[in-house]
């Protein structure tokens, strides 16, 4: 048994009146349950009940035991004098406060349909536990609780970028030059990627915008991977620009060590992205502000559609030749960045300019997006939830990462919603 299942329980008056009755025979009313805090101090705050005759106003305590009271060291803790109701489910020692004042008890009686399902809840891991029960929760309330989490993980990806920001002294475009490096490198070399785009300045890039040679130059040479000897003309040409090039702005380049290879499609080899990453800054000038100012989804899509150059039609590695083959940036890729770049950049932008506009902009492109297809979303479309687009998709994929995955059922809109729902004692 956990103290949280009983916060619930107070919290969303799961118990029947005829259980309020104080330890020493005194019929309790509860006119406000309080605010729940998540800070030092009693459970819930300003709460008001009546007990016999008497109306009282202050905080409110819960333990598993009522002897958790002294174990807490409460009865030496002047920030529980204002304590009027201790509420507990086992009542084994009568408890003071730091005045030697007798503190009201209510012994609650849980509801056993209530812990049974909330166990089933969390202890189903690996699966979508509340999936037979979805049907249950109101369409409306199952809505506006997926939208509260959308923005929870806009809220989150958008803390990243302020990090950012604040590093870089509110430079927006050298910030977004980073994050968009990273995007390229995707899960696996997210790192590597925002490390080359660290290492690499982008007012330097700036300086070589119009020569596609020199921009690959710049970047397979910081990104460690011309520190070989290959026969090669491109490799070599890439090399003798970088060697100058290095010199002139004094770089110092990552190691090669850092890019991963393994288990991954050579179409996502860390060479091919950083030619494709290469393509979209020397066709992109100030990439951010297009970004900012593009009108629609088919617009930013454009944007990004780049390839990796010549050379790599028929590499992957410098070292090997493949069988010939564009190495276009997919639409799968291009779709992912605009969800998990550069919507949470827009949004942001739109709440630094006070531009609504541009916050409605970000949202509208969630969206128009269709929904992604991995295995959160498989799992809930199994369970009877359509997804339609990106907004929902990213919805679901944050509820399944912060709130399923993590058992945190009585924090969910939509556990809290089923567990209201079993029978009351």
């Amino acid at each position: 048994m956990q103290e949280k299942i009983l916060y619930f329980v107070w919290k969303y008056k799961l118990y029947s009146a005829n259980q309020l009755i104080s330890s020493d025979g005194q019929q309790i009313k509860i006119i406000n349950p309080g605010i729940q805090n998540f800070d030092a101090g009693p459970d819930f705050i300003n709460a008001k009940i009546k007990i016999g005759n008497t109306l009282w106003a202050g905080n409110i305590e819960m333990h598993i035991k009522s002897s958790d009271w002294n174990n807490h060291g409460h009865q030496k803790d002047k920030a529980y004098n204002n304590v009027i109701l201790h509420v507990v489910i086992n009542d084994d020692k009568t408890v003071y406060n730091e005045n030697g004042e007798k503190i009201v008890l209510l012994k609650l009686n849980l509801n056993n349909a209530l812990i049974k399902k909330y166990e089933e809840l969390i202890s189903d891991e690996g699966k979508l536990a509340c999936g037979d029960d979805l049907k249950t929760v109101e369409e409306f309330k199952l809505k506006m609780w997926l939208e509260n989490v959308l923005f929870e993980r806009l809220s989150e990806k958008t803390e990243i970028i302020k990090q950012k920001l604040e590093i870089n002294k509110n430079n927006w475009e050298e910030s977004f030059y980073q994050i968009i490096a990273r995007s390229f490198g995707f899960s696996l070399n997210a790192e590597p990627f925002e490390r080359l785009a660290r290492s690499l300045p982008l007012k330097y890039i700036a300086k070589h915008h119009n020569n596609l040679q020199q921009i690959e130059a710049l970047l397979f040479g910081q990104a460690g991977f011309l520190s070989d000897d290959y026969h090669d003309d491109y490799f070599k040409m890439l090399k003798r620009e970088y060697n100058h090039l290095k010199k002139k702005f004094n770089l110092k380049p990552i190691e090669k060590h850092n890019w991963k290879f393994l288990r991954l499609r050579p179409s996502n080899f860390p060479t091919i992205r950083i030619s494709q990453f290469a393509c979209l800054i020397h066709q992109s000038r100030s990439l951010f502000s297009k970004i900012i100012d593009a009108d629609s989804l088919t617009e930013l899509q454009k944007l990004f559609q780049i390839k990796a150059s010549v050379f790599w039609q028929n590499h992957y590695t410098f070292e090997k030749i493949s069988e010939e083959k564009e190495k276009n940036f997919g639409n799968n890729s291009i779709n992912n960045i605009i969800i998990n770049t550069i919507v949470p950049f827009t949004f942001l932008y739109g709440d630094y300019k006070d531009d609504q506009k541009l916050k409605d902009k970000a949202i509208k492109l969630l969206e128009d997006l269709k929904a992604e297809n991995n295995n959160i979303t498989r799992l809930w479309n199994s369970a009877g939830i359509k997804i339609t687009d990106a907004f929902l998709s990213q919805a679901l994929i944050q509820q399944t990462k912060n709130y399923c995955q993590k058992g945190k059922c009585l924090d969910c809109g939509i556990g809290s919603e089923i567990l209201k729902q079993m029978v009351l004692l």
